[in-house]
């Protein structure tokens, strides 16, 4: 399981003057009490749709964001009203509650999203004050055995190591330094190979976090959606591979490090 939290937090966050900012929003696993005793999907369940680890991944960088509280309370990659999944269709087909909150719990969930992007503008105001531009890697993860522990993965032409969105970007803005960036990640030496990176296979980055980035901040925030293969876990029983997980931290801090020196340099 991924490393507990004072229970109850919403978030850690950590700040510095800095043009890299990393989010990992659906690290989270916890549950508040309310939301655990209606909730039909158990531990295990919750925990494969969720982004384990992600958090662990950016935790080095100066300017991070990793929220505690599960996507199965509050999607905070969705928009307010989509951020509670009320039905199968919103969850992929899996029946999370047992009784869905409504009223004053409904409520309480989404000002939990409200105060969420909230603080996250008041960073994003403070990065811009200080920077012309930025950049926000939105760190995610994704399930590449949905038919099982021993099935077949999905295949690599559709299951990049790394897939970047950029859905909500004006790509010919940021192109000057999209696609140094994802050479640069092509280029590190993940464990002693290279990672397929590639943009808009299994993912397009179409979330709520870097839409909030892209109308907040045009043209001075740059916000790229960051997905990892389940590669550096087993997406079934949750164990991780430290040794992934390590080369994966260096990874993230390769790529702020390539982010700044771009943006430094400028288009």
């Amino acid at each position: 399981m991924p490393a507990q939290t004072q229970p109850g937090r919403w978030w850690t966050s950590s700040y510095a003057d800095d043009c890299v900012v990393a989010t990992a929003i659906h690290d989270g696993h916890e549950l508040h009490p309310d939301v655990a005793t209606r909730m039909a999907l158990d531990d295990a369940g919750r925990l494969r749709e969720e982004d384990p680890y992600t958090g662990q991944a950016i935790a080095g960088l100066p300017i991070h964001v990793i929220p505690h509280r599960s996507r199965f309370e509050i999607d905070l990659n969705r928009d307010i009203d989509d951020a509670v999944y009320l039905s199968p269709e919103q969850s992929w087909g899996l029946k999370v509650w047992r009784e869905p909150p409504q009223g004053e719990l409904l409520d309480s969930l989404r000002s939990w999203h409200r105060d969420f992007y909230a603080m996250m503008g008041t960073l994003l105001d403070a990065v811009a004050r200080r920077h012309p531009r930025f950049v926000l890697l939105d760190v995610h993860s994704y399930n590449h055995r949905r038919d099982g522990a021993d099935a077949a993965p999905t295949p690599q032409d559709d299951a990049p190591d790394i897939n970047i969105g950029t859905f909500s970007m004006p790509r010919e803005d940021w192109a000057w330094l999209l696609e140094p960036l994802m050479e640069a990640m092509a280029g590190f030496d993940f464990n002693g190979r290279r990672l397929d990176v590639r943009e808009n296979v299994a993912f397009q980055g179409r979330g709520e976090m870097t839409r909030f980035v892209h109308r907040r901040h045009p043209g001075t925030g740059c916000a790229i959606a960051l997905e990892f293969k389940k590669f550096f876990m087993d997406e079934w029983t949750g164990q991780p591979d430290a040794d992934e997980l390590a080369a994966m931290r260096g990874f993230m801090r390769h790529c702020a490090d390539t982010a700044r020196t771009l943006l430094e340099r400028g288009p």
